[in-house]
């Protein structure tokens, strides 16, 4: 499989934290782009591996952070990870990707 290049433009938008902050997707759109049937993704939420932005709203929406844990989870059970194992290890790695950025922050001050 070709590797997939990320050109200027495209890494410019996924370094634009004001960018990412307002991404909110709802729930059928982020089932077409990640692969996951809505149903599923509803389980997840239930389960609290990913939350809506609302979650009072009858219309269930995601921001980039959650639907990037939906990718991830994805791809950890494709991998053969059992749900639970997936997301754990997922929020594990948000955790952690987290405290870098945060030690980052306090450096830079």
């Amino acid at each position: 499989m070709e590797e997939k290049k990320i050109n200027a433009a495209d890494m410019n938008i996924l370094m634009d934290l004001d960018f990412l902050v307002s991404v909110i997707v709802a729930i059928g759109e982020v089932a077409n782009i990640t692969g996951v049937p809505q149903r599923k993704i509803r389980y997840w939420d239930e389960k609290g591996y990913i939350e809506p932005v609302d979650k009072e709203s009858t219309y269930r929406q995601y921001d980039y952070l959650n639907i990037k844990r939906i990718v991830l989870i994805k791809e950890l059970l494709d991998e053969g990870f059992t749900l639970e194992t997936a997301a754990k290890k997922v929020i594990e790695r948000c955790i952690k990707v987290e405290e870098v950025f945060l030690r980052l922050k306090n450096q830079a001050k």
